[in-house]
C-alpha cells in the first residue's frame, strides 16, 4: 500500500513501549524466580529444584527463539501491527496463567501451567523483536546502530521499573503475585497504541527484494553465519546471568540480587544512548570486542564478590560490557545484510534465545551439582543445618557464575580479526536499501 504517511515519531514510541514491556517481563521473572523455586519446585524435588527452575525460565527463551525464527519470516506477510498485537496478548495470557498456577495445589498440572505461561511470555517477547527491530531499521536506515541501541535502551528501563516495583512489593510485605499484574499494564497500553497506528513495510519489501533473494542473500554470505554464531555467546554473557542474578547474588553477598540487576540496567539505559558516537570512533565490531572483554572480566569478578560494595563494582564492569551487545549485534547484520530483511535480524534473535535455553538449565545443573558436592551428596541436602545449607548454596552460586565468565572471552579473537580486516579496508560502510517511508501494511 502506498500514499499513506507514516508517523515515524509515534512508531518509535510504540517500539520503545514494546521493548519496555519485554524488559519489565525480564525483571518480573527475576523477581518471582525464587518464589517459584520455594513454593513449587522445592516441593516437587528439592535436590533438583534449581535445574527445574532453569528449565522453566528457559521455556521463555524457547518461545522467544521460535517466534523470532518463524515470525521474522512471516512479519512481511501478516504485518508489524498484527505481530505486535500478538506480543501484547502473549504477555497478558502468560501473566494470567502464572497467577492461576500460584493459586493451585502443587503438582504436575501446576508445573505444566507454569511452563506454558512462561512460554507464552516468550512468544510475546519474540513477536516484539520480530516486529520492532525491522521497523526501526526501516524508519531510520541512515543510523541503524544508534537508533537500535536507543530502542533497546528501553529494555533496561523496563528492568529498572520492574525490579524496583518488585523490591517495593517485597518490602511492603505484599504478595509476590502482584508482579504479574504489573506485567499486564504496558501490554494493555501497547494494544491500544498499536491498534491505532499505521506501520511501514520492512526494508527488504521496500527495496523490492523477493523472498527467494532474501534467503539467497543469507546463504551466499558466509560472514553472516559467523555473526550468527557469535550471537549465541554474546546473548549467553548478557541474558543468562541477568535472569539468574537474584538467586545467585542473594546467596553470594547477602543482598537482593534484583537491586544489582536494577543498577546494571540503569547503566545500560544511559550507555545505549551513546552508542552512536562510540561506533563512529571504533566501529560496531570494535565496540563488540571491547564489550566482550569487559563482560568476561565482570562476570568473573561477580563470582568472586564477597560484599555488596564489591558486587556493585564488579557489576559495573559487567554492565558496561554487556550494555551494547544485543542491539549492536542486530545493527551489524542490519548494516551489512539489508537484503536479508527481517529474516536476518530474526535469525540473530533466534540464536540469542536458543543460547539462553541451553545456558540457563546448564547454570541450574551446575548450581545443583555444586550444592550437592558441598553437602557431601544430594541425599544429605535435606539433613543439613540451616547455616551449612546456606554455605552450600553460596558455593553453588559462585560456581554457576564462574561457568559463564569464559563465554564472552571466546569471542575476542573473532571480533578482533574482523575489526582489523575492516580497518585495513577503510572501515565497514553500512549498506542502505531504502525507498519512501510512505509504505504501510
Amino acid at each position: 500500500m502506498t500514499g499513506i504517511t507514516i508517523d515515524r515519531k509515534r512508531l518509535y514510541y510504540v517500539g520503545n513501549l514494546s521493548i519496555f514491556m519485554i524488559g519489565l517481563g525480564f525483571a518480573v521473572r527475576a523477581n518471582i524466580a525464587s518464589n517459584l523455586q520455594a513454593e513449587i519446585y522445592d516441593k516437587i524435588d528439592l535436590a533438583n529444584s534449581a535445574a527445574m527452575l532453569g528449565e522453566a525460565l528457559g521455556a521463555t527463551f524457547t518461545g522467544f527463539a521460535l517466534t523470532l525464527l518463524f515470525g521474522s519470516a512471516l512479519v512481511d506477510l501478516i504485518g508489524m501491527k498484527r505481530m505486535l498485537l500478538l506480543s501484547a496478548l502473549g504477555y497478558i495470557a502468560g501473566a494470567f496463567g502464572l497467577l492461576a498456577a500460584s493459586m493451585m495445589d502443587v503438582g504436575a498440572t501446576v508445573e505444566t501451567l507454569v511452563l506454558v505461561s512462561l512460554l507464552l511470555t516468550g512468544l510475546g517477547w519474540g513477536a516484539v523483536e520480530a516486529a520492532s527491530n525491522p521497523m526501526v531499521a526501516a524508519l531510520y536506515p541512515e543510523e541503524k546502530t544508534h537508533r537500535l541501541n536507543i530502542l533497546h535502551a528501553w529494555w533496561p528501563a523496563g528492568i529498572v521499573v520492574g525490579g524496583l516495583l518488585g523490591v517495593a512489593i517485597s518490602g511492603f510485605g505484599l504478595s509476590w503475585k502482584l508482579n504479574m499484574l504489573v506485567l499486564m499494564v504496558p501490554a494493555v497500553a501497547l494494544v491500544w497504541l498499536v491498534a491505532s497506528s499505521t506501520f511501514p513495510v520492512t526494508e527488504r519489501v521496500a527495496a523490492g527484494v523477493s523472498y527467494g533473494d532474501m534467503f539467497l542473500e543469507l546463504l551466499r554470505r558466509p560472514m553472516f553465519w559467523v555473526f550468527w554464531g557469535c550471537m549465541y555467546l554474546t546473548a549467553a554473557a548478557e541474558l543468562a546471568p541477568g535472569q539468574w542474578v537474584n538467586i545467585s547474588l542473594s546467596n553470594i553477598v547477602g543482598m537482593q540480587g534484583i537491586l544489582l540487576l536494577v543498577y546494571v540496567s540503569a547503566l545500560m539505559f544511559v550507555g545505549r544512548h551513546f552508542a552512536g558516537p562510540i561506533v563512529a570512533r571504533i566501529s560496531s565490531v570494535g565496540l563488540m570486542f571491547v564489550s566482550c572483554l569487559a563482560a568476561g572480566i565482570g562476570l568473573y569478578l561477580l563470582s568472586m564478590a564477597s560484599s555488596p560494595s564489591l558486587a556493585f563494582a564488579a557489576a559495573t564492569v559487567w554492565g558496561l560490557g554487556v550494555c551494547w551487545m544485543w542491539p549492536t549485534m542486530l545493527a551489524i547484520v542490519a548494516e551489512r545484510y539489508p537484503r536479508g530483511g527481517a529474516m536476518a535480524m530474526g535469525l540473530m534473535g533466534f540464536a540469542g534465545g536458543m543460547s539462553i535455553q541451553f545456558v540457563l538449565p546448564m547454570m541450574g545443573s551446575i548450581f545443583d551439582s555444586a550444592k550437592a558436592e558441598a553437602a557431601g551428596g544430594a541425599d544429605k541436602l535435606a539433613t543439613l543445618a540451616p547455616d551449612a545449607l546456606q554455605e552450600a548454596i553460596r558455593y553453588a552460586s559462585v560456581e554457576s557464575f564462574q561457568s559463564v565468565a569464559i563465554v564472552p572471552l571466546l569471542l575476542l579473537p573473532v571480533f578482533g580479526v574482523i575489526w582489523l580486516f575492516d580497518r585495513r579496508n577503510g572501515g565497514q560502510q553500512a549498506e542502505v536499501k531504502t525507498s519512501s517511508n510512505t509504505n504501510a501494511d
